[in-house]
Order: C-alpha cells, then structure tokens, then sequence
C-alpha cells in the first residue's frame, strides 16, 4: 500500500526517473487517492514529472474540479498531452462540471475531430448511456480486409479503451456488427471483414437509462455495450467498469432510499452534517406526520382500552411485527424490480406468493403471541384477541408490500420509496384499526 509521507518524500527528490519507477509499482485509484491528499504544488510537481499516460491515469479516478485545477496550472503543452491520454467519457464528464469557458479552453486541447465526438458525449442528458460512452473504441469499415483492420488495429489500438472487439460501421457511420479480436487473429489477411461480422449485436440507444443498460449488460455477460444515436449510427461504447459503476450507485441509492432517507449525492465522509441534515429531515418529518394518525386511532378507541387495559400490552408487539413483516417484503420486491426479475404483469404471482408466505409466519408468530399472553396471565379470550390479530396483520401487512412497489413501478416512480419506514408507519396505524375492530368482536364491547 503506497504511504503518503514516501510519495511526499519522493516529489521532493525531483529524480524523475526515480518517481516514476516508484509511482509504476502502484495502481492509479490508490495513487489518486495519495494526490487528493496532497497540497497543489505536489501535485503540480507529480504530474509535471510522471510520464501523461500515468497522469491521465490517475487524474481519471479524481473529482472533476480537482482534474480541471491540475491541467488548467500544468505547463500548455503538457496539459494537452495528458488530457488526449484520459477517456473520452471522463473528459465529458469534467467539461460538463466546470464552467462553460474554463471548459472550451480545455477543449481546444483536443484535436479537432475528437473534440467533436466528446462535445457529442456532452449533449446527453445525465445518467443516460450516452452520457457514459466512449468514443475510445476501435471501428473498421465493413469494405476493409482483415489485414486492413489489424494494420488500423495497430495504428490505434493503444489509444481504445476497449480491444477485445472491433465494431463494424457502414460508410454513414451505421453500426453493421461486432468482430472478436480472437476472430480477426485466426481470419485469413484477405477475407472481407464483412464476411466474418456477427450482426445481430446487442446495442443500445444513447437516451436509454443507464439502469436499464447495465441490467443489460449483465444479463447477457458483456464486456462493452455499442450505444447509437436515432440514425442507428455508433457513437461510442460503454464499457463493464462504467456500468459497475452504475451498478454500485443504484445499489447505494436503493439502500438509502429504503431506510427513508433522500440518496446522498456525494461519498459518505465528504457529505457535510448540513447536507446529511437536508437529506433526511424531509422523509422524517413526513413520517412523523403520518405517525400522528396512529395517536388518532388511540384516542377513537379509547373507550375500549379503558374497558380492557390488558389490550395495551400488546400494542407495540403488534405493530413491530407488521412493520418488520412490511419491510421484509419491501426489501425483498425492490431488488426483486431492479434486476428484472418481476414486473407489474406479476402481480397477481407476486400477491399470492406473498400472502400465502404471511399465511404461513403469521400462523408460527401468532401462536408464539397466544404463548406470550399465556405467560403474562390474561385472560385466555385477550390471548385469541392478540393470535387472531397477529396473523391478520402479517397478512395484511405482506399484501400492502407486495402492491405498493409494483404499482409504483407501472406508474415510472422508483419503488424504492416504499421505504420500510414508510411500510412500518403505514401498517401501524392499519394495524391498530384491526386490533381493535378484533378486540370489539371477540371481547362483545
């Protein structure tokens, strides 16, 4: 693991050589995470004596402000040749989080024809697969020879991000198919490249989400999506990191979504108290409102508690139970949404499937409940109050979890919302009314 003091140490030497053989035995995300640390003259100096490839390297794992701070006080020339070494998708990315004139500087770095392709990536709206392609691939035109294409192949090769394929493009720039390097190797150097070309190649469009890509992208073991524009023409391709990436991010925002909070926009230890304050404090007081009515349904049936005290015992026995039966379900169904595994034509699979599964642990937990009233010596028609309940609740409460989720997903809202303490807030008060409506019928009040 690289320390922070040894690079510190090694900048100061200014032995180029040195630090560049230091600097190679690390991978570039440990030695972005060293720079970050770092004050701006170090890091100025790091970068002014590592070769650009590294530079670019380690600047593409940075914060976009960060990136642009580094290349705008690099020496002109030095700046250029590392920004042409760094992705196109990270290069879009930072244009679009800077200012629009501290990016059009940066951007007449770029050669003229990739600066057209990046500006390109830069009108996708974000969280789109466009806005995570790259133009960073290898094409050939589906007139060129095998030996053509490696002899491209050769030209180019170093610069792509992806060499595993080679994708296959009309002379309008269409995408026509997809050729292995394996199949471009063992290929006769004459053959036609379009003779050797699998068409039926699984693409994307550039306004697709970048959710539905990477679900793509992992249900079909990808390495790389070829993403086009509506004339079906190629305008780069996104590669398996990009869309882990994505993977991760969705992941992290369904988490916290589903503990009722709004997702946190940057990393955990670099939100302020302030922006974690922001975050919650709307889906908390939102539930505290909704909370109140659960007072509400107390005091309508306040009669009846003062009738039977031994009711109250209860109460928080039951209303956890159908929180924690809800939040199971919850949990459950929206991964069970994001990974394509159901859909809202389910529904009705999804309801029986759920209800029969609170037929069944609200039977174990009801007759645990009967055993818990038994043990506290009530009387033996509250203990059937208290069974008949809890198996009513974990009932009711899987049905209202098993719905909620699939109506929100026909209807474009992200299911997630359904946190379990919404699920819980929603199913106490529900809850109570069926406690009480129970206790009335059995107990004659």
């Amino acid at each position: 693991m690289i320390q922070l003091d040894e690079l510190k140490s090694k900048i100061m030497e200014s032995d180029g050589n040195s630090l560049t053989a230091y600097v190679e035995l690390f991978r570039p995300f440990d030695l972005a995470n060293c720079v970050e640390k770092l004050d701006q003259t170090e890091q100025l100096k790091l970068m002014g004596i590592v070769p650009p490839p590294i530079s670019a390297e380690i600047l593409e794992y940075l914060e976009p402000v960060l990136q642009y701070r580094i290349l705008y006080h690099l020496d002109e020339t030095l700046a250029s040749q590392v920004l042409n070494e760094m992705s196109s998708d990270v290069v879009a990315d930072m244009m679009l989080a800077i200012h629009r004139y501290q990016a059009e500087k940066l951007l007449n770095h770029l050669p003229e024809d990739y600066r057209k392709k990046v500006q390109t990536l830069m009108t996708f709206p974000e969280h789109t697969a466009g806005s995570l392609a790259t133009v960073d691939y290898i094409a050939a035109r589906s007139s060129w020879t095998i030996e053509q294409t490696l002899q491209h192949f050769r030209k180019i090769g170093h610069e792509a991000e992806i060499t595993s394929y080679v994708y296959v493009t009309g002379h309008k720039g269409e995408l026509l198919g997809v050729v292995s390097l394996k199949e471009l190797i063992l290929s006769e150097p004459k053959t036609q490249i379009s003779k050797i070309v699998t068409q039926d190649v699984i693409y994307v469009p550039a306004s697709m989400e970048q959710e539905e890509a990477a679900e793509l992208l992992s249900r079909y073991d990808l390495v790389a999506l070829p993403v086009i524009d509506a004339q079906n023409r190629l305008i780069g391709v996104i590669t398996v990191d990009d869309l882990i990436d994505v993977i991760r991010e969705e992941a992290t925002e369904d988490i916290q979504k589903l503990g009722g909070s709004q997702p946190l926009t940057d990393t955990y230890f670099k939100s302020s108290v302030f922006q974690l304050y922001r975050k919650r404090i709307v889906w908390l007081l939102v539930l505290f409102v909704a909370e109140a009515y659960t007072g509400s349904v107390l005091r309508h049936y306040e009669e009846t508690l003062s009738e039977v005290i031994a009711l109250a015992f209860f109460i928080p026995l039951l209303i956890g139970t159908g929180g924690n039966t809800g939040t199971q379900t919850v949990s459950t169904l929206v991964r069970a949404l994001a990974v394509g595994e159901v859909h809202f034509r389910d529904i009705l699979k999804v309801i029986r499937k759920e209800v029969t599964t609170g037929l069944m642990t609200g039977a174990s937990i009801s007759l645990i409940a009967c055993m818990r009233a038994w043990f506290l010596g009530v009387e033996w028609n509250i203990g059937l109050v208290v069974g008949i309940t809890c198996m009513t609740i974990v009932i009711w409460a899987s049905f209202v979890a098993a719905i909620l989720p699939l109506i929100l997903h026909k209807l474009k809202a992200d299911p997630a919302v359904i946190s379990g303490p919404f699920i819980t807030t929603l199913v106490d008060g529900t809850g109570l009314i069926i406690y009480f409506t129970i206790a009335k019928i059995i107990l004659h009040l």
